[in-house]
């Protein structure tokens, strides 16, 4: 799984207050075609088939055919909320969360969307969603939230989450999703916590990583290792039960965003231009700051290798 971390969703979750947002209900207002779609902050990406999704501010959803070079919007999206994650089975079936509990659906690789889900009475938003089948997926977010569906999102349950060690109650903010090849998930929380579940989302386990801050991203190695994006520059790298995780040495005091693994090619990015990549399987890292600083929100790896970048301002020029 290509998984991209939210920017938006962590720092929207750190100043919530500590009881959800009573609303009026929600109108869904579409998303507007806008001619600077591709300059929105976008928040998620991922493949559907040979196409990029990316997922952003205002409902924006791009689209790119070529690898990353050239995109366009979507051109039916029924909401304007942010929308945070996304996750496609294949080159036309997919989903897409955000703000407000929302849950939308495509059958047609992101061309139009669906509204599956949408909880006006507060706003509780899903900060990532994972699907490993056509009907089979897992959403995640605000306070433990965790919704699993069996029926290709037709309908959702909400899926008891156990407390953390040590804690009274599940109230972790769950940032993001990846999964081996498997079928274990994997969500960040906060806390240095990392939860996983090996039935699809419905029964949890912790991991403590040892660390005390935010883990916002992650992917799973080549060989089986994790490694996890955190505040301040956090990498961590460690097995998949839980144990020898250390810190992978960073420079930068960005945080970490978005995780992306292609083979032995491994790519963190985040905040004022944070990128830290590695070409021999995430054994040894190289740190690059960008010049202007500019805050990157998420990452792939295209066919050829070659790194799609996202940021607060859109999408990042394409480069050889």
């Amino acid at each position: 799984m290509r998984y991209m971390g939210s920017l938006t969703a962590a720092l929207f979750a750190a100043a919530l207050p500590l009881v959800p947002l009573q609303a009026a209900p929600l109108q869904a207002v579409p998303a507007v075609q806008a001619s600077n779609a591709t300059q929105a902050t976008m928040l998620a990406a991922g493949w559907a088939g040979e196409r990029v999704v990316a997922v952003g501010d205002h409902g924006v959803v791009l689209l790119s055919d070529d690898q990353g070079k050239q995109w366009r919007q979507a051109r039916s999206v029924p909401l304007s909320t942010p929308l945070t994650g996304v996750s496609f089975v294949d080159a036309k079936r997919g989903w897409a969360v955000g703000h407000w509990g929302a849950i939308l659906a495509t059958t047609d690789g992101g061309e139009s969307w669906q509204v599956q889900r949408l909880a006006t009475e507060e706003d509780r938003p899903l900060f990532a969603v994972h699907f490993f089948n056509a009907r089979q997926g897992v959403a995640v977010g605000l306070w433990s939230l965790v919704l699993t569906t069996e029926d290709g999102g037709q309908t959702w349950a909400e899926q008891p989450v156990p407390a953390p060690p040590g804690a009274k109650r599940a109230d972790l903010n769950l940032m993001g999703l990846f999964a081996d090849n498997r079928g274990t998930l994997y969500a960040t929380a906060e806390h240095g916590q990392v939860l996983h579940s090996d039935d699809h989302g419905k029964n949890w386990r912790y991991l403590d990583t040892g660390y005390e801050g935010t883990l916002w991203s992650g992917a799973v190695l080549a060989d089986g290792r994790l490694l996890l994006g955190g505040q301040r520059g956090t990498l961590l790298q460690g097995s998949a039960d839980g144990k020898d995780f250390r810190r992978v040495p960073t420079q930068g005091k960005g945080s970490v965003t978005s995780v992306a693994v292609a083979g032995a090619r491994v790519l963190a990015v985040g905040l004022d231009g944070l990128r830290v990549q590695s070409s021999d399987g995430g054994h040894s890292f190289e740190e690059t700051q960008s010049v202007d600083g500019l805050s990157l929100t998420a990452a792939l790896f295209n066919a050829d290798g070659i790194p799609v970048l996202f940021s607060r301002r859109g999408v990042m020029p394409y480069q050889e």
